[in-house]
């Protein structure tokens, strides 16, 4: 599998893909020796409000990315059903453009309870689509909020999508999109308001602290639907993406990423060991005490764990 894989077979890519987002025995494996060949993709985070028109920028992007002969991976995660734990999966819908293209891959991934805008297994996948060859992956989230912000801890760059009418002007300058943006995209901007809203943005950003050496957040305009404005978000994509590497700061951006992804490890690992049925039994043998407030949540939760120590 791994040798397909890295001979960019699209079938044994989906599969391995769908082995990590089952947390299947033998991902792992798949994952371990596939480390060594990631690092190479450059990964662009499309992020945003609901209904900014993520979907049709990242197919836009796509489409321009090949026409520089790049290989694009494409990563969208939509919403899961709190019911039944399923996706509608519609962002490929939005992507038709270069659904049947050969140097497109698109995969949609279902957030299943995630909080922050990404699927818990995205960046799993995006390392089998770095170790296929796909030197440029984008990675569109569900529509966020200001704390739903995974994303700045997956990409290396992060685009925020905003739109004129919906207030967004405002949500932006709640500290969480406003810190991880590293580009602020106005689409639909032949809307009213997207000068206003615009402007906005560029006070705020003026008032942040930076110094020289600090990338300066760009906002651009487009209208995805029509292409406009795609070439631009390109190009300031490419000058972050050069600012990075010049100032080491991709490098010590990596570093960090890496030791989250390991963080993340050993807390799924260890919340895996530590829910034995023994433990779980202990729990449900207990609550009805914490309920009556005969035992707190303190003493219950002290007792796993200096069992499981």
């Amino acid at each position: 599998m791994v040798d397909r894989i890295i001979h960019n077979d699209p079938r044994t890519v989906a599969q391995a893909i769908s082995l990590v987002e089952n947390e299947a025995k033998e991902c792992t494996d798949v994952l371990r020796a596939l480390f060594p060949r990631t690092g190479n993709a450059y990964r662009i985070g499309i992020t945003g409000p609901p209904g900014a028109g993520k979907s049709t920028l990242t197919n836009e992007l796509a489409k321009y990315y090949r026409t520089q002969n790049c290989k694009v991976g494409v990563i969208a995660v939509d919403p899961t059903s709190p019911f039944t734990g399923g996706a509608l999966l519609g962002d490929r819908v939005r992507m038709s453009d270069v659904e049947l293209d050969e140097g497109v891959f698109i995969r949609s991934m279902a957030s299943r309870g995630s909080l922050g805008g990404l699927s818990k297994k995205a960046k799993e996948a995006a390392d089998i689509l770095d170790a296929a060859g796909y030197n440029i992956i984008l990675m569109e989230t569900v529509g966020v909020g200001q704390s739903e912000l995974d994303i700045a801890h997956a990409v290396d760059t992060t685009v925020v999508v905003l739109v004129p009418e919906s207030g967004d002007g405002i949500q932006a300058m709640k500290a969480g999109l406003m810190e991880i943006a590293d580009l602020f995209v106005m689409n639909k901007a032949d809307r009213p308001g997207a000068d206003q809203t615009m402007t906005s943005i560029e006070f705020i950003l003026g008032l942040r602290p930076h110094s020289r050496q600090d990338w300066l957040v760009r906002i651009v305009k487009t209208q995805a639907h029509e292409g406009k404005g795609v070439a631009e978000v390109v190009t300031m994509i490419d000058q972050h993406r050069s600012f990075l590497q010049t100032s080491n700061t991709l490098v010590k951006r990596r570093k960090i990423q890496l030791e989250q992804r390991i963080h993340e490890i050993i807390n799924e690992q260890w919340h895996f060991d530590f829910w034995t049925s023994e433990r779980a039994a202990y729990l449900t043998e207990h609550i009805e005490q914490v309920f009556s407030r005969s035992l707190t949540p303190y003493d219950v939760a002290q007792e796993l764990i200096l069992h499981f120590k």
